[in-house]
């Protein structure tokens, strides 16, 4: 897929400014692509611009203008949203989808269609549109629910129960997302060169960097790996942790190993994933004294928001004053 030959002019020049003035990566381009591709397809299939029966991946999008974009309004959207939330499929080209997104997909996909407004409004050139459709469009509202974590315990048996033919790379690769709290994009992404002797170079969202510091256990748990990698002949030579067929290992063989791991040790694997494996680090951080602050920094959040979820999972001063109110001995009287 390459958005540079598949997208008219009036998305191009919106997905070349992310990829080059905001420093977007490959992968948030695509997403916004794709996005914004089946937001054109639907208008065009609900204002009959095309037949009624042609399947919404046959439409192309190559004749989509200024035209088009300007004439959008904030209804349209709601109507996209709507599609959204009952008739697209969760997994298109499967037979078995089930069908509409979750609150969270169409969230993220209405903030594409804001920031696309808002840069054919302020950023193109000459201003395009001297005025915004979608300035007043509305988010859907999100259930907020708190991360599910791994207790102290139940790490320490996930990390016993660890065997097999890669277990030294297994064993490496859950030490860090249980110490280090990466993401499973900037675990699979890192390089033999991103290892220091007491940290990690971290390659994260937005091709920002940061450095993670690592503890003695992780430090072991690399030193060990490493040595069992010097016996494999990599067809990936950079690339830190390799899978079975000597390339990089992808997020989905990680994803993978975590379920199968989690498994192995008795614990829920259809609860718990590798993403829960980040949420399990920041808590037991943040149980452990670590200040939000300095949480924020090593997960390689922007917004600090992002990072006080986890002050809602382990708050021991809520829980004080839950123990300090009056009635909080109070104990019926039997009659």
């Amino acid at each position: 897929m390459d958005y540079r030959s598949e997208s008219p002019e009036i998305l191009r020049e919106f997905l070349f400014y992310h990829e080059t003035i905001k420093g977007h990566s490959k992968k948030t381009i695509d997403e916004y692509f794709l996005d914004l591709r089946t937001f054109f397809r639907f208008l065009k299939l609900n204002k009959v611009m095309v037949s009624p029966d042609t399947p919404i991946e046959e439409i192309s999008i190559m004749d989509v203008d200024l035209k088009f974009v300007e004439a959008v309004s904030i209804s349209d959207v709601y109507e996209y949203l709507a599609y959204l939330s009952r008739d697209r499929p969760k997994q298109p080209n499967s037979r078995y989808t089930e069908y509409g997104l979750t609150a969270a997909s169409r969230a993220r996909k209405t903030a594409v269609i804001r920031s696309y407004y808002k840069y054919l409004t302020l950023k193109s050139n000459h201003n395009r549109l001297s005025e915004n459709p979608v300035a007043d469009l509305d988010s859907p509202k999100l259930r907020k629910s708190l991360p599910r974590f791994l207790s102290l315990d139940e790490s320490v048996k996930l990390l016993d129960n660890i065997d097999g033919i890669y277990r030294e790379r297994d064993y490496c690769i859950l030490t860090i997302f249980l110490n280090c709290g990466l993401r499973i994009s900037e675990l699979a992404g890192l390089n033999l060169t991103d290892i220091r002797e007491d940290s990690i170079r971290v390659l994260g969202k937005g091709n920002k960097e940061r450095i993670v510091f690592i503890n003695d256990a992780c430090a072991l748990a690399i030193n060990e790996y490493l040595q069992s990698r010097k016996t494999i002949v990599a067809i990936d030579k950079r690339a830190l942790f390799l899978s079975s067929r000597r390339t990089r290992i992808s997020t989905s063989t990680v994803h993978s190993l975590v379920k199968k791991h989690l498994l192995a040790a008795g614990l829920d694997n259809t609860k718990y994933s590798s993403h829960k494996l980040r949420h399990t680090a920041a808590t037991l951080m943040l149980k452990s004294g670590v200040d939000v602050r300095t949480l924020q920094e090593l997960l390689g959040h922007e917004h600090l928001n992002t990072t006080q979820i986890y002050t809602h999972i382990e708050n021991s001063s809520l829980r004080d004053a839950a123990m300090r109110t009056p009635l909080s001995s109070y104990k019926k009287e039997k009659k």
